[in-house]
């Protein structure tokens, strides 16, 4: 990885950008995150310096990035690929093995229930066990998911986080979200952007590294990505100086 601050704006982007730890900074709860003013002035004018290819590409749900950034809405990814609303606002969903999910949280509760602190959030189609208020748990956590995931059926995999772990259907991946986005309009054609600061963002990184596009780590550690930007503030910056270019 290249060490830059100034990753390069294509002629003609289709920008794909992580949510948090990206554009908003990460809160000890996901519920408690709030968009800054400087990004809610950004958000209207990044439609207008892409040709409208812009999607929001998270761990989050589709309908809780709404509600955070409302009344805007972009295209988007939510839950690391397993919904998608287009362009043209259609939605889809990938098949959720949802017996495995009840059993997998069934086999967390226990341990959230015994150490106030740690989340257990319930997206629906997948999980995602937070230990950011209790850091000092890590190990107990990592051997808890360790054990949990010897017993997941091949269709769930563990995807490991900043402070969290998910459980979540193998199929779906930030990468083949961005794949599905370029192979439509208004996306296709153009040289795709992705900016992401975890390790699930790295599919993303792979993929637009292999269509010749701009991968761009947020933050320290190694990563697949082709450029950096040291934090949230950062790609405020980057963002601005390229919606005026």
């Amino acid at each position: 990885m290249r060490d830059v601050t100034a990753p390069p704006w294509p002629a003609r982007p289709a920008l794909f950008l992580d949510f948090d730890g990206t554009l908003l900074e990460i809160a000890e709860e996901p519920s408690r995150v709030q968009p800054s003013p400087r990004l809610r002035a950004l958000l209207p004018e990044l439609g207008p310096a892409t040709g409208g290819a812009v999607a929001l590409i998270s761990g989050r749900m589709i309908a809780e990035i709404d509600r955070l950034l409302e009344p805007h809405r972009f295209p988007a990814a939510g839950i690391h690929g397993l919904e998608r609303r287009d362009a043209d606002g259609r939605h889809s969903t990938a098949d959720a093995a949802t017996a495995a999910l009840a059993a997998a949280r069934e086999a967390l509760l226990p341990l959230v229930e015994r150490h106030s602190g740690l989340l257990l959030e319930d997206k629906r189609h997948a999980l995602a066990l937070h230990f950011r208020r209790r850091p000092d748990l890590e190990g107990e956590v990592r051997a808890a998911v360790a054990a949990l995931e010897t017993r997941l059926p091949p269709e769930l995999e563990v995807m490991p986080g900043r402070m969290v772990f998910e459980i979540k259907p193998r199929a779906a991946s930030k990468g083949r979200a961005i794949e599905s986005f370029m192979s439509e309009r208004p996306f296709r054609g153009r040289t795709p952007v992705f900016v992401g600061d975890d390790v699930t963002d790295e599919s993303g990184f792979a993929v637009v590294n292999a269509l010749g596009g701009v991968s761009v780590k947020v933050g320290d550690g190694d990563s697949a990505a082709s450029f950096r930007l040291a934090d949230v503030e950062a790609v405020l910056d980057w963002l601005e100086r390229g919606i005026t270019s």
